[in-house]
């Protein structure tokens, strides 16, 4: 029968663990040091983790660690297998806040797998001289070269989800652009009317931009795949054996199918960490990009009576707890929150990598931290704006034209045709009569209403320049 408690020792001294815990004493000191967010690290980080472990373990049985004990070397890999698949998540206790450079995650991780590997081999959990945390999980590793092949390799798999999810919002703002195409519409610059669009083609500006972000973070990903494992406390090798230098970055590829690559210089790869800096500033120029749409959403739908009310955003939820039948543009205010918020991770992330000293970056837990938080926020924006705002969104065709009609841009599309200082004088006698530049082209019969009309169409505010040649058509 299991006891209640269970005490285990380190040169510190002695300390009670919870029986049946399968965590052990460093994890119990660093849950009392670190009580800070109140997080544990990113379970796409602890998955990642198992597999780092379990391509060490296999490793390590090849060159023959453990003898002839196939009992314990199949124990600990079915443990770390068991880690890579979630099922041990839970049991990783410490703050995703911690000092030693991640220390207190690994020791978690490696009290975990060797108290799981006992459970399976019949043992009790603490009876360290069977498989031993650190003689054996930890054998031939460091924190130093395994918390960082464990965060480029959780990082890499978060960045394929939200690649995923970019491509979906993209494709949706691909198919309003065809859909909204034929739907003419003012421009603005510095937020005034400027000249005429489509509003097909503000969509597909959207959707360009998006398709800059998902080739930039599919090929951040190269820069994830130079790893230092095997390279132990500073990028040595220190007491790892040269064949396991060579054959755990190998292992590891084999296992993920991800192209990993064993650093050139170790040493650098342990001690600069300006990789995670690359890939989180590609990470804040997605957030910009949905900044700048979600605002520019929030605009077009604004009013919608006494806004510019051009397009119709899902309604999702009352927007007032006093005002009657007000709906708010929830969903892109969410997203843009969620970008303002990547913006400020990227800054702390920056701090972290650059205040790494000598042969350690010790900050890497904060790395960590804000380098999945950040892809987390930009995945779950990217589909709650996909799916709860652009793929039901609506054009007020309606308004679009009725603001054609009236604004001055009009004036701009007839340039080709009437010439600068006529249509600056169209312009100036239509804003003074509170009249639409249409109704003062007829009334001084400059164009045809056939001629208006074609100037105006989405065929010609969307070619791109004008025919060669002098303006033509009547002047003024």
């Amino acid at each position: 029968m299991r006891r209640d408690n269970r005490t285990e020792q380190d040169f510190l001294g002695k300390l009670e663990i919870p029986g049946g815990s399968l965590y052990g004493i460093h994890t119990a000191r660093a849950i009392e040091n670190f009580a800070l967010s109140g997080r544990p690290p990113h379970p796409e980080l602890i998955r990642s983790f198992g597999q780092v472990k379990l391509a060490c373990a296999q490793t390590n049985r090849r060159l023959g660690a453990w003898g002839d004990d196939q009992a314990k070397a199949e124990a600990i890999e079915r443990a770390c297998k068991e880690m890579a698949e979630g099922v041990l998540t839970r049991h990783v206790l410490v703050d995703m806040l911690q000092g030693g450079a991640g220390t207190s995650t690994n020791m978690n991780v490696n009290e975990v797998l060797a108290n799981r590997a006992l459970e399976i081999l019949g043992e009790e959990p603490g009876s360290y001289g069977r498989v031993s945390p650190t003689d054996d999980i930890n054998l031939h590793q460091s924190t130093n070269d395994t918390y960082p092949t464990a965060l480029k390799l959780s990082a890499i798999r978060l960045l394929r989800l939200l690649e995923q999810q970019i491509v979906s919002l993209q494709e949706s703002f691909q198919g309003l652009e065809k859909r909204f195409a034929h739907i003419v519409k003012v421009g603005r610059t510095q937020l005034q009317d400027a000249v005429l669009t489509t509003l097909g083609r503000g969509m597909g500006a959207y959707a360009e931009a998006l398709s800059r972000d998902r080739w930039r973070i599919y090929k951040c990903e190269e820069r994830l795949r130079v790893i230092n494992l095997g390279g132990t406390a500073i990028g040595t090798g220190l007491s790892a054996p040269r064949e396991f230098i060579f054959r755990a970055t190998d292992t590891l590829r084999q296992n993920t199918r991800i192209g990993f690559a064993r650093a050139e210089n170790m040493i650098d790869n342990t001690q600069n960490t300006d990789v995670f800096v690359e890939v989180s500033g590609i990470l804040k120029a997605c957030a910009a990009t949905l900044l700048k749409i979600c605002g520019d959403l929030r605009l077009l739908s604004s009013g919608p009576e006494a806004g510019f009310g051009e397009i119709r955003l899902p309604e999702r939820q009352p927007g007032s707890s006093i005002m009657p039948g007000k709906v708010n543009p929830v969903i892109p205010e969410a997203v843009s929150q969620a970008a303002m918020m990547v913006f400020g991770l990227d800054a702390a992330l920056t701090f972290a990598c650059a205040s790494g000293s000598l042969e350690l970056n010790p900050f890497l837990p904060l790395v960590s931290a804000c380098l999945l938080d950040s892809m987390d926020l930009l995945a779950n924006s990217c589909s709650i704006l996909e799916r709860f705002c652009v793929s039901g969104m609506e054009a007020d065709e309606e308004r679009c034209g009725k603001n054609v009609q009236s604004a001055t841009a009009t004036a701009t599309a007839l340039l080709p045709a009437l010439g600068y200082d006529c249509v600056c004088r169209v312009a100036r006698r239509a804003r003074d009569e509170n009249r639409s530049v249409r109704d003062i082209v007829l009334d001084e019969k400059l164009l045809t209403p056939e001629e208006f009309e074609r100037l105006i169409s989405p065929e010609a505010v969307c070619g791109l320049g004008t025919s060669a040649g002098k303006p033509g058509g009547r002047r003024c």
